[in-house]
């Protein structure tokens, strides 16, 4: 795992810029604390910062191609590089090393812009072809490996992170309010999107061409769900899962020093840690993170499952008073980002990495298989919507704006969502469903110039796009397809990466192999959400090797008990945070606002744990970065990067 930043000038660089990339890779140096490379020519500067995995002694970057026209750093593992490496050599070519950033440049020479499509792996890839003078900057299928950049049309700044951007400066950092609203309907700021107007995040299986007569981004891929399912039998599919999931993990369990795994309660790392004993010569190094509250606390399900498979397992407690790393955090994630399950990742990552340097995850396995309870319930809506009258839909949405949002009453008559989604689009209404207070929050908490300001700016709109899209008909598929090229990337993967490098960890995720996806989206959806059971075919695979007992475990999630929390320990330092008189995020959120917000919740009558985090993580951001911005107000208008997309 690395850190990768870059800096091109197609015109020629200036003076003092030749070092621009090794000085932009030192602000990335937790991501890859064993080595550092750079290259430098008349028009481009490339940096690298090296974890090192694979070929311990061989694989510095930026690498070249034998007469130096082709540059390559990338950020990632390749993970059929030795597959790669034989078919090179087979058609001529001489590779000096045995690490997989050399196959990239010599599939370049082969392939050209068609090199990525050869590539199993996780991966943020920088190319400079010099002879074409010609940037490249791909990003993995999944988005499992971040990358950001900026153009001007004169010049192209990327890096792993944005602190790489932050390092060279001489680029307009003007606060983006839509991505401002964006963050405060999701906890994150969504792709293509950052937090700054004049950055951009590349986005999953895309690839960015970047010349002096201008920027192309192409889709090179996408998931490629069906209605025409291939007919097979329901033990054949199980059959092919597991197989397909044996091999992912093998592949993945590849690597020059130390490997364990992330074990939970859960079927997906259980999943992963079956297929790894299965194959592993000794044994399975695991790590469990735990609570002392017993309804988040999964380490004792954790240790016996790892007991029973002879797993070397450790664990340790999340305290409420660790929460505070979140301080610490805001430096690594760049960009306010709220998911609060960033802090037992974080530690673990931190646990881990005293035993091992790579640790394989369970992570990918709810979106591509409905593990979340939302898919049953929004599917059931879809269908109430679909029985329901407009005229009724609408009535019962109005009686959902008046019914009370009352969280201290027994759910069943909690139904003010519920009535609600049912007079919206099914897209609208599961967007609802995995936002913050249903995508209300920026209309209840940002001030009224800023409201004025992205008037017309729907931070839904993007995932209506990707709903249409979607290549299948059925429901089920098309919100996977939402989720998988949203949240997955932009929040579940961009914790789990910032978390793991912030102590230079690399976390690999065989559920996200490509062609492991690739086939569970050909498979018929009650191969996914088999009446309620979500992951279906996973935990058929799971049963098959364990027993049923482990396969039938209900999902927990790995959320901090946020508002028992603001209850209690963490009250106090909530309050002085978010009312201090130089509060940063007061630039945003009405202060009034912010104050009512404690006090009923506090009260009890409504809990608001999850926005009260939101607004902390939004003030230590804008504590750790944006002060120091140059520019400190947002802006009426800015240079938004402008690229073609084909």
């Amino acid at each position: 795992m690395c850190g990768i930043a870059g800096l091109v000038r197609f015109a020629g660089l200036r003076a003092g810029e030749r070092e621009a990339g090794a000085a932009m890779a030192a602000s990335l140096a937790h991501r890859g604390p064993d080595d550092s490379g750079a290259y430098g020519d008349e028009w481009a500067s490339l940096g690298h910062r090296r974890l090192s995995i694979i070929d311990l002694a061989s694989g510095t970057q930026p690498l070249g191609n034998e007469d130096g026209s082709i540059w390559v750093c990338f950020n990632g593992e390749i993970y059929n590089y030795r597959q790669l490496t034989d078919q090179l050599r087979q058609r001529g070519h001489r590779l000096r090393t045995e690490c997989d950033t050399e196959v990239i440049v010599h599939l370049y020479e082969d392939f050209g812009e068609a090199f990525v499509e050869h590539l199993n792996g996780m991966f943020a890839i920088a190319l400079w072809d010099k002879n074409q003078r010609k940037l490249i900057l791909a990003r993995d299928r999944l988005g499992i490996k971040p990358l950001y950049w900026h153009d001007d049309g004169r010049r192209v700044l990327f890096g792993s992170e944005l602190k790489a951007l932050s390092a060279f400066g001489d680029w307009d950092q003007h606060i983006d309010p839509c991505a401002v609203q964006d963050y405060l309907t999701f906890g994150h700021v969504p792709a293509p999107r950052t937090i700054y107007r004049s950055v951009r995040k590349l986005e999953p299986g895309t690839m960015a061409v970047c010349r002096a007569s201008g920027t192309m981004i192409r889709r090179y891929w996408d998931i490629p769900f069906r209605d025409d399912t291939q007919v097979h039998t329901e033990s054949a599919w199980i059959e092919e899962f597991a197989a397909e999931l044996k091999n992912a993990v093998g592949l993945q369990m590849i690597s020059d020093v130390p490997l364990g795994a992330f074990l939970s309660s859960g079927v997906d790392s259980s999943t992963i840690v079956a297929a790894m004993c299965r194959q592993a010569s000794g044994r399975v190094l695991t790590q469990t993170a735990g609570f002392r509250e017993d309804t988040h606390d999964e380490r004792a399900a954790a240790r016996n499952f790892a007991e029973r498979l002879d797993c070397e397992h450790c664990e340790f407690i999340v305290a409420p008073d660790t929460i505070l790393a979140a301080e610490h955090l805001a430096y690594y994630f760049d960009e306010p980002f709220a998911d609060s399950s960033s802090i037992p990742t974080y530690y673990l990552s931190q646990a881990a990495r005293e035993r091992v340097t790579v640790a394989l995850s369970g992570d990918g396995g709810d979106e591509m298989l409905a593990g979340y309870r939302r898919y049953r319930f929004d599917l059931a809506e879809g269908i109430w919507r679909s029985r329901i009258p407009s005229v009724l839909r609408r009535a019962l949405g109005m009686a959902g704006e008046l019914y009370p949002k009352a969280d201290w009453l027994p759910r069943p008559l909690r139904a003010k969502r519920t009535l609600q989604n049912l007079a919206c689009d099914d897209a609208t209404a599961h967007l609802r469903s995995v936002s913050l207070a249903a995508g209300e929050l920026p209309e209840m908490l940002l001030r009224p110039e800023l409201l004025e300001e992205t008037w017309g700016y729907d931070s839904f709109l993007r995932g209506r796009e990707l709903f249409a899209r979607c290549p299948s008909r059925a429901p089920l598929n098309r919100l996977l397809y939402m989720d998988m090229k949203t949240l997955l990337p932009d929040d579940m993967l961009t914790k789990v990466d910032r978390a793991s490098m912030a102590v230079g960890l690399e976390v690999r995720v065989p559920l996200l192999d490509h062609r492991l996806v690739e086939l569970a989206a050909r498979m018929p959806t009650a191969m996914k959400l088999n009446g309620t059971t979500g992951k279906y075919v996973l935990r058929r695979t799971l049963a098959g090797w364990v027993g049923d007992g482990i396969a039938q475990r209900p999902k927990k999630g790995f959320d901090v008990p946020l508002d028992e929390w603001f209850q209690g320990p963490l009250r106090g330092w909530a309050r002085d945070l978010l009312t201090a008189r130089d509060t940063q995020c007061g630039e945003w959120i009405d202060p009034a606002v912010i104050r009512r917000t404690l006090d009923i919740h506090n009260s009890g009558l409504r809990r608001y744990g999850a926005v009260l985090w939101t607004l902390c993580t939004l003030e230590l951001w804008a504590l750790r970065h944006h002060r120091n911005a140059e520019h400190g107000k947002v802006a009426k208008t800015g240079p938004a990067m402008q690229v073609a997309v084909r």
